[in-house]
């Protein structure tokens, strides 16, 4: 059956057409996102919801949205975005961050100039018929010193455009090493050297609890007096009554904005001070950047949907579709290790070790990662999914730590996943051959090779004389049909195990007459989703 999405805010018919071509079902209702209520009332059909601004996807909404596997959007905040309410639900946030980059760069200078000339106020005069040319008295930008704050993907072309403005730009980046400001051709500043050095400075930084008021009314003070500041990237970064008591007092200059705390913004404190430029964010708004958002969230929403590519999501590491492919077998891998060993562990778990050795090392080990946490899970709760599991393990205070190794045995790679729970510590190791099927290769420290079927037995017993027959006795007697199965022992006469592959799940009655025996120290049917 195909995918379904729902487009609930205005997207281009390009776009639209892309998730056709790609024989996904789409249903474009462009003000739907508007009617939270009518939303809600059919987002239950949807496997993915692409948006923009006007959509808001609360966990109110996600409560509704019980087919919901993403959510596309075209831009790249997401505040309008439950993120934690989706994660928890299993449903990946996708945005486009390259789409308006470029856009969004060039309305950052196009406001530097402005507020360096003030061209605004000085366009509105002489529409008046005045000619105030003494009035508006500007600065070059050639030879002053530029602040940015936040040197990533936007803030990184600004930093090249302001360059070739022969501006000395300087940047606060905690996660920008020395090696890219180099290469950017920039000087790497803390934030307090920025603040006094900077002509003018401007913000490219998302909105987060660190960087929320960055530009607080302390650090304003600490500018330089004559400063100008920019801010195109989102509201909240700046204290918006400081800056206008600083404007007021002169130590600040200019300022230009596009985004404000509270939007829209209808009424506001910069709102008429001189040498404010202030337009409607408006970073994203051209024609080209609306379409390239808009086509790349189609493209990527359809390449999750059909081929389980992950890219740009914000909660769920990131997978091409070409590693989605290599990766494919490694994933069913690590679900079907936590799958067992979850099933195994009755009690609470406390930590979850993950060993990656050889080939398997070299792999996307994020993704892997939340496959194996997700494969525990789904043993008390089935609903959970890659997205959630980890979500949901933080929440459980469960530790996950994860080791990467050179090849280290018979194998070209291996992943061996270890549970520390309340009572014991349970560990399993699996690999993939050159068949692309996943295998069971240790358990308890015992070797073996056991493919993974539907439904499973496991069983552990004194490697004595006898066993296997009375296996197969039992279960013959209780109408259970062995269609293979596979053992292991750690030394003859110590302890053995014994995997044993069924046509169908094992009843209740049937474990109740195997323990009763006395032979088996445990007995645990296993059931595995295949393909």
């Amino acid at each position: 059956m195909a995918p379904k999405v729902l487009v609930s805010d205005s997207l281009s018919e390009t776009a639209v057409q892309i998730f056709r071509d790609r024989g996904i079902e789409v249903d474009f209702e462009p003000k739907l996102g508007k009617d939270k209520d009518k939303l809600a009332e059919v987002i239950g059909k949807y496997d993915g919801l692409a948006i923009r601004s006007a959509t808001k996807v609360t966990a109110k909404l996600l409560e509704n949205a019980t087919n919901l596997k993403v959510v596309g959007r075209a831009g790249i905040g997401t505040d309008n975005v439950d993120k934690e309410a989706a994660s928890k639900k299993g449903v990946i946030v996708m945005n486009t961050p390259f789409g308006n980059m470029i856009t969004t760069a060039e309305h950052a200078i196009a406001m530097m100039f402005a507020v360096a000339r003030q061209i605004p106020e000085a366009s509105a005069s002489t529409h008046a018929g005045k000619w105030e040319k003494s009035k508006f008295m500007g600065v070059e930008l050639s030879g002053k010193t530029l602040g940015v704050i936040g040197a990533g993907n936007i803030g990184g072309i600004v930093c090249d455009r302001a360059r070739g403005l022969k501006m000395k730009v300087i940047a606060f980046d905690p996660f920008m090493s020395q090696e890219k400001a180099d290469k950017m051709g920039v000087e790497k500043v803390e934030l307090e050297d920025l603040l006094k050095r900077a002509d003018f400075i401007t913000l490219h930084v998302p909105l987060t609890e660190q960087t929320k008021n960055i530009l607080s009314r302390e650090n304003l003070e600490k500018t330089k007096k004559g400063v100008r500041i920019i801010n195109c990237a989102r509201g909240g970064l700046v204290d918006e009554e400081a800056l206008a008591d600083l404007l007021k007092s002169g130590h600040v200059a200019g300022a230009a904005l596009d985004v404000f705390a509270e939007e829209p913004a209808t009424n506001n404190v910069l709102f008429n001070l001189p040498n404010v430029v202030c337009t409607p964010h408006l970073g994203a708004s051209t024609t080209e950047a609306q379409e390239n958002v808009a086509l790349q969230v189609a493209e990527q929403m359809s390449n999750y949907l059909l081929d389980g590519a992950v890219e740009n999501a914000l909660n769920m590491p990131s997978m091409t579709a070409e590693e989605a492919k290599v990766m494919g077998p490694w994933v069913k891998l690590a679900q079907h290790l936590g799958g067992f060993i979850g099933q195994m562990t009755e009690d609470a778990i406390k930590a979850i070790n993950i060993t990656y050795d050889g080939s398997a090392a070299e792999l996307n080990l994020k993704a892997l990662d939340a496959a194996v946490v997700a494969g525990i899970m789904k043993a008390s709760q089935p609903e959970v999914n890659m997205v959630s599991a980890p979500a949901l393990a933080k929440e459980r205070g469960i530790q996950i730590s994860t080791t990467s190794q050179t090849q280290s045995g018979a194998y070209d790679g291996y992943i061996k996943v270890t549970v520390v729970s309340e009572t014991k510590e349970r560990s399993i190791a699996g690999t993939v051959f050159s068949d692309a099927k996943p295998r069971f290769i240790q358990i308890k420290g015992i070797n073996i090779d056991a493919e993974v079927g539907e439904h499973m037995l496991y069983t552990t017993n004194e490697d004595v004389p006898g066993v296997i027959g009375k296996l197969g006795t039992l279960l013959g007697e209780h109408g259970a049909n062995l269609a293979n199965f596979t053992l292991g022992r750690a030394k003859a006469g110590g302890e053995a195990i014994a995997i044993a592959y069924l046509d169908e799940a094992l009843k209740p009655e049937t474990v109740e007459a195997m323990k009763a025996t006395g032979i088996f120290k445990q007995v645990k049917p296993l059931e595995f989703i295949l393909g």
